[in-house]
């Protein structure tokens, strides 16, 4: 009779030691390669000449996840995470695309700060013609630097105030003043 227990009692065992088995050769999850995805609506240069005719753009951008992690909270907010991105302009002014990379430090559980640089290629003009709407921006490719505060809805999605500003910053011509426009986004972390 002990050795019918012991069998029994066994194969329970023996049984989810199996399915520990079979679920261990399951397929790794895929690491990823991606990190975010944002769209937005932002206001073209509101505090300059043509900001009087409320021209607005179109934004979108993808973030990467980072290229490795820090074993601590402090370090990791000094690892970037890579981006590319565009505006496109509703009034056929100045559209530009964009890549760089971005740092976001949390301010709280739901609250965080986020810092960019890199470069912009854009449509705008090289020189101050004067029958076109395009922003006077010198050479292309640009500089580029934004900024945004952010809060997070969920665990996927947040929203963010954004200011960025595109310029030579004097390396092509002593005309140039730039690009800077302000907007709102949403964003979804995969």
């Amino acid at each position: 009779m002990s050795l019918l227990v012991l069998i029994v009692g066994s194969t329970g065992v023996l049984g989810s030691d199996f399915k520990r088995q079979a679920n261990s050769f399951q397929a790794p999850s895929q690491p990823n390669f991606l990190s975010e995805f944002r769209f937005g609506l932002s206001a073209q240069d509101p505090w300059g000449a043509g900001g009087r005719d409320s021209s607005a753009n179109l934004t979108g951008e993808i973030l990467f996840a980072k290229p490795f992690t820090a074993s601590d909270l402090f370090t990791s907010y000094f690892i970037p995470r890579p981006h590319v991105g565009g505006s496109l302009n509703f009034d056929d002014r100045t559209s530009f695309a964009y890549a760089g990379l971005s740092w976001t430090i949390d301010v709280t559980p739901n609250v965080f700060v986020e810092g960019s640089f890199g470069g912009a290629i854009h449509n705008g003009k090289e020189s101050s013609h004067p029958l076109s709407d395009r922003q006077a921006l010198s050479c292309s490719p640009l500089f580029r630097e934004s900024g945004s505060v952010g809060v997070r809805l969920s665990a996927n999605w947040s929203v963010m105030a954004t200011i960025e500003h595109l310029s030579d910053g004097g390396t092509c011509s002593d005309e140039n003043r730039g690009l800077t426009n302000v907007g709102a986004r949403v964003g979804y972390s995969f």
